[in-house]
């Protein structure tokens, strides 16, 4: 097949076409002579699993075999013989069922180095797709230090959010601040009780409260800033109209549970009438500690929002009972026992739901609907939630209540996930905030490194269940990934420095003279990255991007151990140090997307 000039040939010096644009125009063309009934139907061209079939596949002869009555190998046949002639296809195969598969030119899949060189940091980003998208995670109650699996939910957000802005969507990330709820009552709470205790008022301090050191550190904080403002309470006062907590042997017990969480909130309204106003200043102070850490902890993790979002701004302008109302006038709620009810069961919900208490009070539930409904409102034509995959059973009731009110639920999507469990030597860790008992994230990362954390965390899919194996991130071997990945790159530095001249000359290689196995390899293996990043913005999958980096690393060492770059032959040179310059932009542009540092030297 030559002879062909395609119009799809785009004059770049470096030669390059759009592989998926020729091969669909020849096709299309095949199309309109064998039936042009059909020549606009969508052509899918994958990359086949296996190097020995093709840079690309079609299936579009299996797909209009039924219609057209006709055996799906033998329509192939007949395709590939009006497939039009093209300088830059080497060879068309009939394979299998029917797939029809395309062997590109050498200079088709050379000419990548150049476009990667050229590109530099923007080497495969997309074009814009004029949506905006707001990526929400981590949101976390601030009610104490990140833990290990709040980390692979930031890991994942962080990651996702930069791939749809490399892929062309305008994203806004936030993180939704619960600052209105019971939780920080709760540790507002846990650190006066360890306050009033620095002044010799010692009340026990309860089994479900928050019961970290990180508490402690609060209470001798809020004493050295405050002396004993807050400490002009007597114990028994304190305690007074609290029950009893039930024995700790019946911890299980259902109405044991109930008694303790009453025994809490208890001790919530004796604190916030024994304190008043002050009430006010210890809640503001705990949130202010721990929100404060919350953002350090997220910096260090190379983690930023571009905006932190106020639960307690929804009551403050009137946005949660809007959002009620809105749903009552829908005729989407209804009085019971003097509680507000939504009918979320008319959405898909297992029960009805509760959004406002007979005492007035908004639920949660309530302030997460009016917040969503702020989503709507501010223009997003896509919101994607991430959250944690025990809030699976959350996701149907809040799309019911975006339905409910009036708004397209399909502009929003929900990504789960699956906390990730920290094994040390052999021994998995606890993780329970309230007791204390967990591995922060700051300890991961200081122990591990910043760029293992984020690399493993990705490693998975989002919603599958995860073992972050401590011992395997610390290693300096082929084994750990990351290391890996990033050896490759320095290694690449390394031949560069070597070679020793401006790089910019490397665009001008003839890599035409790329003619081995390998080398042939890595070109297509290049090639892929602009459309890896494209189908990991759209699956919200940002460890195809990783999955991506090890394959290419793996090729890379392969050449890299089989034959010299710094040859005699100078075009031979050249274009070796061409290739190689191209894998290192690949790797850097696509360890950057997930956050991990590009090491020159290791």
């Amino acid at each position: 097949m030559t002879g062909y000039f395609s119009p799809c040939f785009r004059m770049f010096p470096s030669m390059s076409i759009d592989p998926k644009a020729l091969l669909t125009e020849l096709i299309r063309a095949a199309l309109k002579s064998v039936a042009p009934e059909h020549a606009g139907t969508p052509i899918l061209l994958e990359r086949p699993r296996q190097a020995g079939h093709g840079d690309f596949a079609t299936n579009i002869a299996m797909q209009l075999a039924r219609t057209l009555k006709r055996n799906p190998r033998e329509l192939a046949g007949l395709l590939r013989a009006e497939l039009p002639p093209s300088k830059w296809v080497e060879k068309v195969e009939v394979a299998g069922a029917g797939f029809i598969n395309f062997t590109f030119a050498p200079a088709v899949k050379t000419a990548v180095v150049v476009d990667a060189l050229t590109q530099g940091k923007d080497w495969g980003r997309g074009k814009p797709r004029g949506v905006k998208v707001q990526v929400e995670f981590v949101s976390a109650n601030p009610t104490g230090p990140l833990h290990v699996g709040h980390g692979r939910g930031a890991a994942y957000g962080a990651s996702l959010a930069d791939v749809l802005a490399f892929a062309g969507f305008e994203v806004s990330r936030e993180y939704y601040i619960n600052d209105a709820g019971r939780q920080m009552d709760i540790l507002a709470l846990s650190t006066w009780l360890r306050y009033l205790a620095l002044f010799n008022i010692n009340v026990e301090l309860p089994p479900n409260a928050y019961r970290g050191e990180y508490v402690a550190e609060m209470a001798q904080e809020l004493r050295i800033a405050h002396n004993d403002r807050f400490a002009h309470v007597a114990a028994a006062d304190v305690l007074n109209g609290v029950p009893e907590l039930p024995p700790p042997e019946r911890c299980d017990d259902k109405e044991a549970k109930a008694q303790r969480e009453q025994h809490l909130d208890a001790l919530i309204a004796n604190a916030k009438r024994l304190l008043g106003e002050d009430y006010q200043w210890v809640h503001g102070f705990v949130l202010n500690e721990q929100l404060g850490d919350v953002r350090d902890d997220l910096q260090e993790f190379g983690v930023r929002f571009d905006k932190w979002f106020s639960e307690r701004s929804l009551f403050d302008t009137g946005l949660v009972e809007r959002a009620v109302s809105r749903l009552e006038r829908a005729g989407h709620v209804y009085v019971q026992n003097g509680a507000k009810w939504f009918r979320s069961t008319a959405f898909g919900d297992e029960k009805d739901r509760v959004v406002q208490r007979d005492n007035g009070i908004y639920t949660y539930f309530a302030s997460d609907i009016a917040y969503h409904l702020n989503k709507y409102e501010r223009g997003f034509g896509h919101m994607i939630d991430i959250w944690g995959a025990d809030h699976h059973g959350y996701a149907p009731r809040v799309k019911g209540a975006v339905e409910a009110l009036g708004l397209d639920p399909a502009q929003l999507d929900v990504a789960l996930v699956q906390f990730a469990v920290l094994y040390r030597n052999g021994q998995k860790t606890s993780m329970s905030t309230r007791a204390g008992e967990f591995v922060t994230l700051r300890e991961l990362r200081n122990e591990v490194g910043k760029d293992a954390c984020r690399f493993f965390y990705v490693l998975r899919k989002s919603d599958q269940h995860l073992d972050f194996d401590l011992d395997l991130a610390k290693s300096r071997s082929n084994e750990n990934p990351v290391y890996y990945v990033q050896y490759a790159h320095a290694r690449a530095c390394s031949a560069l420095r070597k070679w020793g001249d401006e790089l910019a000359g490397l665009v001008e290689a003839d890599t035409g003279v790329l003619g081995s196995e390998h080398e042939l390899g890595l070109c297509a293996r290049l090639a892929a990255f602009p459309e890896t990043v494209q189908t990991a913005a759209d699956d919200y999958a940002p460890h195809q991007i990783a999955f991506y980096l090890r394959e290419l690393a793996a090729d890379f060492h392969s050449w890299y151990n089989a034959e010299r770059m710094l040859v005699d032959e100078e075009a031979v040179k050249l274009a070796r140090l061409a290739l190689a310059g191209a894998i290192r932009q690949t790797l850097a542009n696509g360890l950057a997307l997930l956050g991990v540092s590009a090491p020159e030297s290791m």
